[in-house]
């Protein structure tokens, strides 16, 4: 086996590197995200591949974007945060390099890469689940990526976990991500900072800020560090959320381990503490059913493109001619 690209697509930045059978990346290069035009996003992701082709010989390409991609691996059914709506984005950015591509959803591709090369390549059943702004989720069951009939399964982040509760991007009410996620955290952390409480006064003195219009998730995990009353109760809180869709999560899939990503490594024992508390505690029968053991993701931002450039050396259909 040789030598493949993986493509991470993100809303602001799309990253790729050269990626070897072992999972380590060589060669590396970015461009900006032109997310509101679908030409400029696919040129730039042609522009980036064709870079590293002049100097590599690549088997084959991976794209790993947000959003529903068909079960084929070709086409962006639909992606939230780009201008993409029944996209063939396989299709054309493989006719313009010559060739194979794989498109993957993005929580997909970065779960493959820890099955693959980092925290689960010991096991063969797992569920990866990263917490940023959303939550993301893979599923790899019996060594094998979980997509569903029409390849947008999986998605662990709009589990409904509250109904009738707060409004998600997705158009429902009360999904998982709206409850354990960053987007969750800043939104209760400035909502006590506008109560008038004293405590979450403090933490914005602790983030060096006076306008709660300014907190971040990266400032509370920061001020939670240092040990501020009020961001270490927004961490717990948040992680008492995970936890217990953990519970569901496991219910479904019955992993032999749960991989956290994303904020949560950052956070460390300041989430994973309480999720583990309340995952064990909600566990249906959990006195006659194994527990899985949590693990912390280790490939951080690369994940994506690693397993992006696994999956389509894996999967790549025949050269376009």
């Amino acid at each position: 086996m040789g030598l493949s690209i993986g493509i991470d697509v993100g809303g602001t930045k799309i990253a790729a590197g050269v990626v070897g059978p072992d999972g380590k990346i060589g060669a590396r290069t970015h461009r900006d995200t032109p997310a509101d035009s679908v030409d400029q996003t696919a040129k730039a992701i042609i522009d980036a591949a064709a870079e590293l082709i002049a100097d590599h010989e690549i088997e084959a390409v991976g794209i790993g974007a947000a959003g529903f991609v068909s079960a084929d691996r070709s086409t962006v059914l639909f992606a939230p945060n780009l201008a993409w709506r029944d996209e063939p984005l396989g299709a054309r950015v493989g006719d313009a390099l010559k060739v194979p591509v794989v498109v993957e959803n993005d929580a997909n591709a970065a779960a493959w890469g820890e099955f693959a090369f980092g925290a689960a390549r010991d096991v063969q059943d797992m569920v990866c689940i990263t917490v940023g702004t959303g939550i993301g989720g893979g599923v790899v069951l019996g060594g094998e990526m979980l997509r569903g009939a029409h390849g947008v399964g999986a998605e662990l982040g709009h589990m409904r976990v509250v109904p009738g509760g707060h409004r998600c991007g997705c158009g429902a009410r009360g999904c998982w991500e709206q409850y354990a996620s960053g987007r969750a955290l800043v939104r209760e952390g400035r909502a006590q900072a506008d109560s008038g409480s004293l405590a979450a006064a403090q933490m914005l003195s602790v983030c060096g800020i006076t306008d709660s219009a300014e907190l971040t998730g990266p400032m509370i995990t920061t001020a939670a560090t240092q040990g501020d009353p009020c961001a270490v109760e927004l961490l717990d809180d948040l992680g008492r959320w995970l936890g217990e869709g953990l519970a569901s999560i496991v219910t479904l899939f019955d992993p032999s381990l749960i991989v956290l990503g994303g904020g949560v490594s950052a956070a460390k024992d300041l989430v994973t503490k309480s999720a583990l508390v309340a995952f064990e505690r909600n566990l249906p029968a959990k006195a006659n059913r194994p527990h899985p053991p949590f693990g912390i993701a280790e490939l951080g931002n690369d994940a994506g493109i690693i397993g992006a450039a696994d999956l389509a050396r894996l999967e790549a259909p025949e050269p376009r001619q």
